[in-house]
């Protein structure tokens, strides 16, 4: 599996990643997660990224930390230190200042190997249109820009107006989402004003973007960007290694949640090597799930209703093959960002563990635990008083 190690790289102390099929990374604000991300896309996309800057003249030459700004964003030249900040790659001294500036024959033809979908990708559908590269400050995160930029061009070429539901998906996994998060509602790209994009049902006049739900408009960059990755009328996958998902749970139900790491699931069935931040507890769950169903020689069955799956509606053999494939072959991992700079492998989570970080799931199980031992302590309490 592909290993990274990190030391002194912004809030990050001390990382040493060893990838699964599946990673999730957890932890508080502000303790790396996003720059871990971007960091992962520079070292495997040095050169596609030199070349998107270079197409807008904004590649500085000879200017590491000028780059880290434009980069990284405003402000965050001071992520890298040439005397203290060390990254190896599956065991591999990476200089980032010197990968920065390599040129190699061929580079205008490299592919991209990784797709990142950034926290900040409701910025990318403002007022329900989509934004090229260029629409942005230069001050902001090269992962919003990018991603938006791969947006605009994707809905230029997108097959018809209806963008969902739509072939890139399972037709059980549009009955999921459409039932958990559109209401039975239609995305639509709106020719006559602008290719807006908005939501319809029946006869009903088209709903604009800020009239939407948080979730809906948190959700639809996600899911246009996991409708690319999910060409339909075939198992096939493009052109991309790696899919960096940050966040996905912003503004959904859990029920939504479950329907999108199902979709996640079509992505390591598919061979791309996925990794989440998350902030969600309903995410480990299913982690945490997945490992036990291995452990002990789950079934496709219970992969199917830990989903609650109908496997006697729509194309079950689809969703049955998909689940032997997670169960057979893929592998999880889970990390967590700490407050002290300092990222721990809690892969196992395990709730009875004596480590603390991995027992509470990186804090995300940790308070209703407490809850619950406040609220035990109190019954027996209470029936101690009645009796």
């Amino acid at each position: 599996m592909p290993r990274i190690k990190v030391e002194n790289f912004g809030p990050i102390k001390s990382a040493d990643v060893e990838f699964g099929d599946l990673s999730i990374f957890v932890g508080p604000q502000a303790t790396g997660k996003s720059i871990f991300f971007q960091l992962l896309k520079f070292i495997l996309d040095p050169l596609p990224i030199r070349r998107e800057l270079e197409n807008y003249s904004l590649f500085p030459e000879n200017d590491f930390p000028r780059f880290l700004d434009i980069y990284f964003g405003e402000g965050m030249a001071s992520l890298y230190n040439d005397s203290t900040t060390h990254v190896k790659w599956n065991n591999g001294e990476i200089n980032l200042r010197e990968l920065n500036g390599a040129k190699k024959n061929g580079a205008s033809k490299q592919k991209e190997k990784a797709f990142l979908i950034p926290a900040q990708r409701v910025l990318t559908l403002q007022n329900g249109m989509t934004h090229p590269f260029g629409d942005y400050r230069l001050g902001d995160p090269f992962s919003v820009r990018n991603f938006s930029h791969k947006l605009h061009t994707l809905l230029q070429t997108w097959y018809g107006d209806r963008l969902f539901p739509a072939g890139c998906f399972n037709e059980i996994f549009s009955a999921r989402l459409s039932q958990n998060v559109f209401g039975n509602y239609m995305l639509l790209r709106d020719t006559n004003q602008q290719k807006r994009l908005v939501l319809k049902t029946g006869r009903n006049a088209p709903l604009p973007y800020l009239v939407w739900s948080a979730g809906q408009r948190e959700f639809v960059p996600l899911l246009l960007g996991l409708g690319w990755l999910t060409p339909p009328e075939t198992d096939a996958k493009r052109p991309i290694d790696w899919v960096m998902i940050e966040e996905l749970e912003m503004g959904l139900h859990p029920s939504a949640i479950s329907s999108v790491m199902l979709l996640v699931m079509e992505l390591l069935q598919r061979g791309y090597r996925v990794c989440l931040t998350t902030h969600s507890p309903h995410v480990l769950d299913i982690a945490w799930a997945l490992r036990i169903i291995k452990e002990k020689k789950g079934t496709a069955e219970d992969f199917c209703n830990m989903f609650k799956l109908d496997l006697d509606a729509g194309d079950s053999s689809h969703i049955k093959n998909l689940a032997n494939k997670i169960l057979k072959d893929k592998s999880t991992s889970v990390h967590y960002f700490t407050r002290d700079g300092v990222v721990k492998d809690i892969s196992a989570l395990d709730p009875s563990s004596d480590e603390n970080d991995e027992a509470g799931w990186g804090g995300l199980s940790e308070f209703s635990g407490h809850v619950g031992d406040i609220v035990a302590r109190v019954v027996n309490r209470n029936e101690g008083y009645s009796k």
